[in-house]
C-alpha cells in the first residue's frame, strides 16, 4: 500500500480489481480546502484512459509488477513468440497483449515484458526505433525544402507521414508513443 503522494508516472495500481497505470498526475493545493491528486490512468488491458482525484494521503493499493527484458524471436500464427535474455525461456503473448508494439516490432528485437502475477500484461518497447521505408510515392525535384508530408510504408507494414523528400529503402526512426517519424538514420 502506498499513498496518493507516492504517485509516479509508470506506477500501476490495483482499484478495484483492475490493473491502472499512472500516465500523468499532479499534486493541486487549493488556497481553500484540502490538497488532492489530480491524475490520468490508463487502463492496462483495455488501453481506456479516464482521469480520476484522489484526496491527499488516501491509500492506494500498487500492484506488482514484474518488468522483463524480453527479445522478440517471431510470430507463430496464433501469437507472438518472446525470449527471456536471463533464463532463455521462450513465452507465446496474444495479439491483445502485444498490441499496438506490433507496428513496431522486428525479429530480434529489445522489449519488455511487464507480468504481473505470472501474466503477461503488456509489452514495452524503447521510445523510439529503426525502420526502412518499403513504400512512399517518389519525390518530385524541389521537395527537398517544403515541409510537406507524405504517406510512407515501413517494414512491418505501418503507414507513417513522412517528408516529401524521402524514398523507398530509406531507414527512419519512428516514435513508438505516437508513431511519428522523428528523422532519417544514416549508417
Amino acid at each position: 500500500m502506498a499513498t496518493s503522494n507516492d504517485l509516479k508516472n509508470g506506477m500501476v495500481l490495483n482499484i478495484e480489481g483492475q490493473l491502472w497505470a499512472v500516465t500523468e498526475f499532479q499534486h493541486v493545493k487549493p488556497g481553500k480546502g484540502a490538497a488532492f491528486v489530480r491524475s490520468k490512468l490508463k487502463n492496462v488491458l483495455t488501453g481506456k484512459v479516464v482521469e480520476k482525484t484522489f484526496n491527499a494521503g488516501v491509500k492506494v493499493e500498487v500492484a506488482t509488477v514484474d518488468k522483463r527484458d524480453m527479445t522478440y524471436l517471431y510470430n507463430d500464427g496464433e501469437g507472438y513468440v518472446f525470449m527471456d535474455k536471463d533464463t532463455y525461456d521462450q513465452v507465446t503473448l496474444p495479439e491483445a497483449v502485444v498490441g499496438d508494439a506490433v507496428n513496431y516490432m522486428l525479429e530480434n528485437q529489445e522489449a519488455t515484458v511487464a507480468m504481473h502475477e505470472g501474466n503477461p500484461i503488456y509489452v514495452e518497447l524503447p521510445a523510439s526505433v529503426v525502420l526502412e521505408v518499403t513504400y512512399t510515392e517518389p519525390g518530385l525535384q524541389g521537395d527537398r525544402s517544403s515541409g510537406g508530408t507524405k504517406p510512407a510504408t515501413v517494414e512491418t507494414g505501418l503507414q507513417i507521414q513522412v517528408p516529401l523528400f524521402l524514398e523507398n529503402n530509406t531507414k527512419v526512426r519512428v516514435d513508438t508513443r505516437t508513431g511519428d517519424y522523428l528523422g532519417r538514420v544514416t549508417d
